[in-house]
């Protein structure tokens, strides 16, 4: 499957339901299946999990973050040590999307040090891994059903043909890249919602010829970050993803726009009380929070790039 398609399938759902959470859980699960497995594993991974996790109904989640450091390269610690049947994780994840229903995990984990840079392996941990158990974690206020979990992996014995990928390469290779590509076909998770958002205000509200004004500027914004969102996701597809990174960037800052426009509208020609509405502005506020930093960074860069 196609990330387009599963990125239009994510926006159809969300716009049906207002809950982007339900979108970008169902969305998520395809995506590291797609990213991962596919684009990483080797023809034995590819064979035992691919049907598994596209066919069968079977989940995966990517467990990268740790308590309180993020996914910060220098400050991860979970150790996968080398041994003669296998490697030994341990460590703590933390807010492991899907997880509490994940039947495998992809763990992010430190195989070596070299001139004090921290090189990554990518494992594929089985629920039922000896040593691994699963950790409760507050849920989210917003972006409900998505779930998350912790992991606590305590000497969690795998064997050898558990590692992803090349050992000591993930985390340039795997985990930089995955967050562009949850970026880019999350996108369609927010078009779903502003389309939601528009469907309510329209049929709910005020329909003067202010309030009709209002709701035409969020119709052609959406347009335009409908059709961007089209071309970035394609460019995915294409494995041309860099060439539309400050599109990429720009949908993140025209989503804040939008959804601030699309409240300034609700506060001036209603509904005053749809709980629906409440729900979704709390959900893409999440949404547009989640790794606030690193997208700012790249929003720097852009910036910088002008000013040199």
């Amino acid at each position: 499957m196609s990330y387009a398609a599963i990125a239009r399938e994510e926006a159809v759902l969300v716009e049906r339901t207002g809950l982007l959470g339900e979108g970008s859980s169902w969305a998520g699960r395809r995506v590291v299946a797609r990213f991962f497995i596919d684009g990483f594993g080797d023809a034995e991974q590819r064979d035992l999990w691919l049907p598994r996790l596209t066919e069968g109904g079977g989940i995966a989640s990517v467990a990268i973050s740790e308590p309180r450091v993020g996914a910060h390269p220098k400050l991860l610690t979970t150790r996968a040590e080398a041994g003669a049947d296998g490697y030994s994780i341990s460590g703590e994840k933390a807010w492991v999307t899907n997880g509490p229903i994940a039947e495998l995990f992809i763990v992010l984990a430190v195989t070596t040090i070299e001139a004090d840079r921290k090189r990554y392996g990518a494992f594929l941990v089985p629920r039922d891994a000896p040593g691994l158990s699963i950790k409760e974690m507050p849920e989210y206020q917003a972006l409900a059903p998505s779930r998350h979990c912790g992991l606590l992996l305590d000497h969690c014995h795998v064997p050898r043909s558990a590692l992803l990928g090349q050992a000591g390469s993930a985390y340039e290779t795997m985990a930089l890249p995955f967050r562009d590509v949850e970026d880019a076909v999350g996108t369609f998770g927010l078009l779903g919602g502003f389309r939601f958002i528009q469907s309510r205000l329209a049929r709910r509200g005020d329909n003067g010829d202010a309030a009709t004004l209002s709701l035409g500027g969020l119709a052609a914004l959406t347009a335009v970050f409908a059709a961007t969102a089209e071309a970035v996701v394609a460019a995915l597809d294409a494995d041309r993803l860099v060439e539309l990174s400050a599109a990429l960037a720009g949908l993140r800052v025209l989503a804040a726009d939008m959804l601030q426009r699309a409240r300034t509208h609700r506060d001036r020609f209603g509904p005053s009380n749809d709980a629906a509405i409440d729900t979704v502005f709390s959900d893409m506020a999440a949404s547009l929070s989640v790794a606030r930093g690193p997208r700012q960074a790249r929003q720097a860069r852009l910036g910088a790039r002008l000013v040199s």
